[in-house]
């Protein structure tokens, strides 16, 4: 159950950080945006995602807004790992969208003026200018974002989904060996998050701007 337990972990975090980012993007370019009707929306998703506990979070997408949405075509709902993917995704999109957004704005203004200057448009002054240099920029505080979804995909064990923490309770209360579930669990995370973080530095040196 640990190794599986291990294994969900890695793969609640990796799905829910890779979706997140591109729902960052997204909605970070969104809050950006001039046009209300992509900024509005933006700045609601980001706000409330923000503002609440993923604790709730999980609570209302797994028992609530999934199994409402799955009754309309009079489906079953989807297992508790789909949950765990839906809610660390749209959690993680909301700070990773900061986390765009403050890179892009910590770009000299110059810099896009300089590529529209060029023939470039908005698109590909972003992509080819903006981004790029934004991004280096953002390696800390995504890999901040990344470690901290990877502790709180414990709170999935709330509706049974197969991670690590849930693999520790269980044990525990099977086996009422709980110094020694727990401390493995913690040991676990620990290890994770230390791996997690020797990669973010190997990045932020090898992206370094000085």
């Amino acid at each position: 159950m640990f190794i599986r337990g291990v294994g969900y972990t890695i793969l609640f975090t990796s799905v829910g950080v890779t979706l997140g980012t591109l729902l960052g993007l997204l909605f970070g370019l969104g809050r950006l945006s001039k046009n209300p009707l992509a900024r509005f929306p933006s700045i609601l998703y980001v706000t409330i995602f923000r503002g609440t506990p993923l604790f709730v979070q999980i609570l209302i997408i797994h028992f609530a807004a999934i199994p409402a949405i799955w009754g309309l075509f009079d489906a079953e709902p989807p297992s508790a790992i789909f949950s765990g993917f839906v809610a660390l995704s749209l959690n993680a999109g909301a700070y990773i969208a900061e986390i765009f957004r403050a890179g892009i704005q910590s770009i000299d203004k110059g810099q896009m003026e300089a590529a529209r200057s060029l023939g470039m448009d908005h698109g590909q002054a972003m992509r080819s200018i903006i981004l790029p240099q934004a991004f280096k920029r953002m390696i800390p505080p995504l890999g901040n974002e990344f470690i901290a979804l990877l502790k709180d995909s414990s709170l999935l064990a709330i509706i049974a989904a197969p991670e690590l923490a849930y693999a520790g309770d269980s044990t525990a209360k099977s086996t009422f060996a709980r110094w020694e579930s727990y401390l493995t669990i913690a040991a676990g995370y620990l290890m994770l998050t230390l791996v997690i973080s020797r990669f973010v530095a190997y990045l932020e040196k090898k992206f370094s701007t000085d």
